[in-house]
């Protein structure tokens, strides 16, 4: 906390003589535990406070400010309860002009507050009512005649439950008047002056309290985030995000880790068993890969590529050519199907050749546990795939040499950390995963990461028909099903709960059973979801892949890692209530073979703005990577990749999209800053991280 002259207060000092809770409860819940982040923390939108409307002037449909005498107040109960105040110019004239305020929810404080003949000034959408011109829970104050209206436009900050606005507005203000070391430069006057930059200080300042009155031009660009001393914050927000990749990486170029240069015997023969031929994308990856391994410097290489792009052979041989090096190599991904589909397509895969492969899950029966846990701790198993059980402490992989993380977005930085740790000294990591990341994406949260991209999809895949189709319609869904099985095809059929649930009216995966094994009779109908034991999902998975059940019923447990190319046919149940990424996850099960396949969306109406823009986009579009971008635009960074794991600071104030030039930017001056002035790039990243540097990256 900086030194504060005397006779100031702190966001601190503030907290510490806060009631109940506590203020400084509330402040960390908004990521703020120094005077710096209440500098940092800047308004959502703007109030124009400066100036009153006249009551015979308001008009409805605009937010304004009046300011009258109130003449009387009473509780209403028709057609609900409420507290009704009416203000005019005067207490004696209160025709000359007149305003209804109207509160649905209040205390008895409220009615108090607006006796008879009390002055108040009051804010608002004003509206036209039954009974005149209202404002339906207006912001009201008790006033003098008189009293000076502010200066400024009044700020509106993001908050928390029980911390108001005026509190963060006297917090912020302090915290500008308290310290100038908090509003000086931390980036050099060369850096500034070559882009034409807003002075830090003169930018938050304004955006803390901007001047009312504004030109159209300047207001828009003040709303929109592309004034000048919004693009001077976003410019250091991005700058610091820089710095905090670039020193990531240094530090892992400092770390050693086993070189695994690999013989090249097992890739070369499991190549040659193979009954299919990399494409050109997956012979450039694993160049990339294997160059990694046979480094010093610890691998730290993210995998992405789409739906069926055959990321799986890839991290195969890349697991191999550890083992040649005499390392193991774990395989983990995030459920248990995806990875026991893993663990039985390498079994296939390796048959016949000198690795032994160890199996582990949470529902592994304990016999078969101990003897997976032991094949680990001796080295006789080289080869570990697994859930999140091989995160466990009891579990020893003392020669890992490689960690590989499918699905790498739904791990935390802790678990993955904890799977690397295993190793004796510092092991390669290879993350992969099936939702594409936008190039700005990549560009920010992925910038200390080397990024590998399976570009090109194996031949003799159809893509798949998409078609949207309304609930009113579900018969010929049904009917389409029923006629694909009976030409030997099979069908998922995707539904998001499994038991009923009261708040979302949704099909759940248990009735839509029932109902396709009703209406299907001819079928065999499947059931899968997630609170079905290991061995039970197991067992279905089984039947279905050898075409012994013609529809399967399933939960997002199919999402990622299932492969039955004679599944031709999809129908997803309420596929407003999905993200773009699970609906291209789901659709990607089918069209795994030559046969044409077709996914059917099925949805309720009326459907909402966003869920309407979600269905537009995947209906149109198959590529990966275009869903991604538009996902990205939709949801925003923090939704998108997770935010509670990824353990990475998301943007505050940068748009990825909007502002792809300003990241350009950014990036070339961090490496600028870095190169000739050091002592200012630590500044700045202790200015805008505060600490929090270690969360970055893992």
């Amino acid at each position: 906390m900086p030194k504060r002259r005397k006779g100031s207060a702190s966001a601190e000092s503030e907290a510490k003589s806060a009631p109940g809770r506590g203020l400084r409860d509330q402040l960390v819940k908004l990521g703020i535990a120094r005077d710096q982040d209440l500098v940092l923390h800047l308004p959502l939108r703007y109030e124009d406070h400066t100036r009153v409307v006249p009551l015979h002037a308001l008009a409805p449909g605009t937010t304004a400010q009046a300011e009258g005498v109130v003449v009387n107040t009473d509780i209403q109960y028709r057609p609900r309860r409420q507290l009704v105040a009416l203000i005019g110019d005067d207490a004696d004239a209160a025709r000359s002009g007149q305003l209804i305020l109207r509160f649905f929810h209040f205390y008895p404080s409220m009615q108090k507050a607006l006796a008879p003949g009390t002055r108040v000034r009051v804010f608002g959408e004003v509206r036209e009512g039954h009974f005149g011109r209202e404002i339906v829970h207006p912001q009201f104050k008790a006033i003098a005649p008189d009293t000076p209206l502010p200066d400024r436009l009044t700020p509106v900050y993001p908050t928390t439950a029980g911390l108001a606005q005026d509190a963060l507005r006297k917090l912020a203000a302090r915290a500008l008047a308290a310290d100038p070391a908090l509003t000086a430069e931390t980036l050099p006057d060369w850096l500034v002056a070559k882009r034409q930059l807003w002075k830090f200080g003169d930018a938050v300042r304004f955006l803390h309290a901007p001047p009312p009155r504004l030109s159209s031009p300047t207001q828009r660009a003040l709303d929109e985030r592309t004034h000048p001393a919004w693009t001077r914050l976003k410019f250091d927000e991005l700058v610091a995000q820089q710095l905090s990749l670039k020193a990531h990486r240094r530090a892992r170029a400092e770390k050693r880790a086993q070189p695994l240069a690999g013989t090249g015997a097992l890739t070369d023969a499991l190549l040659a068993r193979l009954p299919f031929s990399l494409t050109h994308a997956q012979q450039r990856v694993r160049r990339e890969i294997g160059s990694d391994l046979a480094r010093t410097t610890p691998m730290q290489r993210l995998l992405q590529g789409d739906v069926g792009s055959g990321k799986t052979i890839v991290a195969a041989l890349a697991a191999l050519q550890a083992i040649e090096s005499g390392r193991q190599a774990a395989f983990m991904a995030p459920t248990e199907i995806l990875a026991e589909q893993h663990y039985r397509k390498l079994l296939q895969w390796l048959d016949g050749l000198p690795v032994e492969i160890a199996w582990l899950s949470g529902g592994l029966p304990a016999k078969r546990r101990r003897a997976a846990l032991e094949a680990m701790a001796s080295g006789a198993a080289m080869l570990a795939v697994g859930t999140h059980a091989l995160f466990e402490d009891e579990v020893l992989l003392p020669l890992l040499g490689l960690a590989i993380v499918d699905e790498q977005h739904r791990f935390g930085v802790a678990q993955r950390l904890r799977l690397r740790g295993k190793a004796m000294g510092e092991a390669h990591q290879l993350m992969m995963s099936a939702t594409p990341i936008p190039r700005t994406l990549a560009m920010t949260f992925y910038a200390d990461l080397d990024v590998s991209v399976l570009d090109e999809m194996p031949p003799g895949r159809t893509p798949v028909a998409t078609r949207l189709v309304s609930q009113k319609r579900r018969a010929e869904v049904v009917e389409r099903v029923r006629r694909a099985c009976a030409e030997g095809r099979q069908a998922y059929w995707v539904c998001p709960l499994i038991e009923e649930s009261e708040k979302l009216e949704l099909q759940t995966a248990v009735a839509l059973h029932a109902e396709l094994t009703a209406v299907l009779p001819e079928l065999r109908v499947g059931l899968l979801h997630g609170r079905m034991k290991p061995d039970e999902k197991a067992a279905v998975m089984a039947d279905f892949v050898a075409g012994g059940i013609g529809v399967l019923v399933a939960t997002t447990v199919i999402e990622v890692g299932v492969d039955v190319p004679n599944a031709t046919l999809m129908a997803i149940e309420h596929a407003e209530r999905f993200g773009l990424a699970q609906l291209h996850q789901l659709r990607g099960r089918v069209g795994r073979g030559a046969a044409e396949s077709t996914c059917y969306l099925l949805f309720e109406e009326p459907l909402t703005d966003t869920a309407k823009a979600r269905l537009k986009v995947i209906y149109e579009n198959t590529d990966g990577f275009e869903i991604a971008r538009q996902d990205l635009v939709i949801r925003g960074p923090g939704e998108f990749l997770g935010a509670r794991q990824s353990g990475v600071p998301l943007l505050r104030f940068a748009d990825l999209e909007k502002d792809a030039a300003l990241i350009e930017q950014a990036r070339d001056a961090a490496e600028e800053l870095l190169r000739r002035d050091p002592a200012a790039a630590a500044a700045h990243l202790a200015r805008w991280l505060g600490g929090k540097e270690e969360f970055i990256k893992a």
